[in-house]
């Protein structure tokens, strides 16, 4: 799903911090730009928190520490904050060079400064990308339902995709997955004509089911 904030735009990609979606932080660690590590203050750092953060030092993209509960009474950041040193995660706090933020979901607080700390970090590392390049996006989610058909949801990295597009991903089980783009639409389910770099949307159009991670042209 896409905010705006300050008058940027903010695309997240969710995965859930259950040690069963380690493939799927995976993969979302190689095609984000910034990678926002969760952390619950009454938990601190969990076996999934040390794979996630493998997949990090991985991925070589930015990260911000999100400690989130901190409205919990009796909560001690101090723990999770020495955990993620122990790790390899040096925040500001202890020294290192990695931004944290103490946020409640719950209760709405710091998520401006977490906001704010994602733009000052896609400024400071000149994130951009040409939406007049060749196209290039990345498949999250795929799947094919009897009334629907084919569907993908797709990052864009680069380049606009558009309504009635021709389109192809570069592999699934079965080879090279082509199509045309019927039907665009976000994360509410409005109807798009073009999606811009670092936007989301579902495709409906593809012949067959695209691989989750492969790259659509």
């Amino acid at each position: 799903y896409s905010i705006k904030h300050s008058g940027k735009d903010i695309t997240f990609i969710d995965t859930p911090g259950h040690a069963a979606f380690n493939k799927m932080r995976e993969r979302g660690s190689k095609i984000t730009d910034i990678v926002i590590l969760v952390v619950a203050a009454n938990d601190g750092v969990k076996p999934q928190t040390i794979e996630s953060i493998r997949h990090i030092k991985n991925s070589k993209v930015p990260v911000v520490v999100a400690i989130n509960k901190t409205d919990l009474p009796d909560v001690n950041l101090d723990i999770a904050k020495a955990g993620l040193a122990e790790h390899g995660l040096v925040i500001t706090d202890y020294g290192g060079d990695i931004e944290a933020v103490e946020i409640s979901a719950l209760k709405g607080k710091g998520i401006d400064k977490l906001l704010e700390t994602i733009n000052l970090i896609a400024e400071l590392q000149e994130i951009t990308a040409d939406p007049k390049a060749p196209l290039e996006a990345v498949v999250i989610e795929s799947s094919k339902d009897a009334k629907k058909g084919v569907s993908a949801t797709v990052i864009v990295k680069s380049g606009t995709l558009s309504l009635r597009q021709d389109i192809f991903s570069d592999v699934n089980d079965s080879g090279m997955v082509d199509g045309r783009v019927k039907r665009l639409t976000n994360a509410n389910g409005e109807n798009l004509k073009e999606v811009l770099p670092g936007f989301a949307a579902e495709i409906i159009g593809f012949k067959d089911v695209p691989n989750v991670g492969s790259v659509v042209k």
